[in-house]
């Protein structure tokens, strides 16, 4: 895909805190694409150390943004948790946009990504059936479908874009989290709907502290998928002791960033299934086991306690 001299359209969203290191690889990224308007949110550290490398990030970025561009600024003066501060930044951006791409500051991006993002968000802005489009790709050089990208179920968020009338029906809190049927049309194995359930669960109850189950969520309850790239547009570089949630390395990290040079588009807008399963297998696989292990565990606690007052009975 050639982007020389092809003008960025689309809104981007950088969301930064403390990581200068990892801040400046990805905005230099973005500063090639230019794009014509840029939207930076950055969170307040709590530290005082944390303080400075707050403002280390924010004095390179109003210093290194050198091409013609309208910048809005969502700079927090307190410390927000990642849930509060992530989510307020993407209402921010979409209640200004129609529609846009997300970069966090350890997302690292191929030059295509943004044009694959923005060609697609015009290509599907009318197509309720399609809720995210997304950079990510974890199928392990498997090519999926007839063209160029898939649809699924997941909705990978290391580098992604949607529009506002999507976003919309974000709920933060799960409020209206009420019961699993939503889940039960997406997924048949008993074991995968139990994981699900549970995280959602836990979520509304405040025990998982983040912004992106609630999107998955959204996106569920609506039936909307995801484009997801046969080639892996965005490389995680944020893996460390830095790192909110992505303390330890596994095997989806440093995955390399191809470019693109074009787009062939797939024949019809469905769910790939065997794209989904490999997923659900590959990078929830620990997970599950460990749903499977406490569902039968408590299977055998019940059976055990029901038999222990049988004999009681007798």
């Amino acid at each position: 895909m050639d982007t020389k001299e092809k003008e960025l359209e689309t809104a981007v969203l950088f969301v930064t805190y403390t990581r200068l290191d990892t801040t400046k690889k990805v905005f230099e990224r973005i500063r090639k694409a230019k794009p014509k308007r840029l939207y930076i949110s950055s969170n307040m550290g709590v530290s005082e150390e944390e303080k400075e490398r707050v403002s280390a990030v924010r004095v390179y970025l109003e210093e290194n943004i050198d091409w013609e561009c309208q910048v809005q600024k969502l700079y927090r003066t307190e410390c927000l948790s990642v849930k509060d501060s992530i989510s307020g930044a993407i209402d921010w951006f979409f209640s200004c946009e129609e529609m846009g791409i997300i970069l966090e500051d350890d997302c690292l991006p191929s030059q295509s990504f943004f044009w694959f993002c923005e060609d697609l968000l015009n290509k599907y802005k009318s197509d309720m059936r399609v809720g995210q489009i997304s950079g990510d790709n974890f199928q392990k050089g498997i090519k999926r479908g007839d063209g160029d990208y898939y649809f699924s179920t997941y909705n990978h968020i290391w580098g992604w874009a949607s529009w506002a009338n999507r976003w919309e029906n974000y709920d933060v809190s799960l409020n209206s989290f009420e019961n699993t049927k939503f889940i039960e049309e997406i997924f048949d194995k008993k074991s995968t709907l139990d994981y699900w359930s549970n995280i959602f669960k836990r979520v509304k109850k405040g025990n998982i502290n983040t912004w992106d189950y609630q999107w998955t969520f959204s996106l569920w309850r609506k039936q909307q998928l995801t484009v997801l790239p046969n080639t892996n547009l965005i490389e995680n570089i944020g893996f460390g002791s830095e790192a909110v949630h992505t303390t330890e390395k596994t095997e989806f990290s440093n995955l390399q960033a191809f470019e693109i040079e074009s787009i062939n588009h797939p024949k019809c807008v469905e769910r790939n299934l065997e794209a989904d399963e490999f997923t659900t297998e590959h990078m929830f696989k620990n997970e599950l086991f460990i749903t499977r292990f406490i569902s039968k565990v408590g299977r055998l606690l019940k059976a055990s306690k029901l038999y222990a007052i049988k004999k009681l009975n007798w």
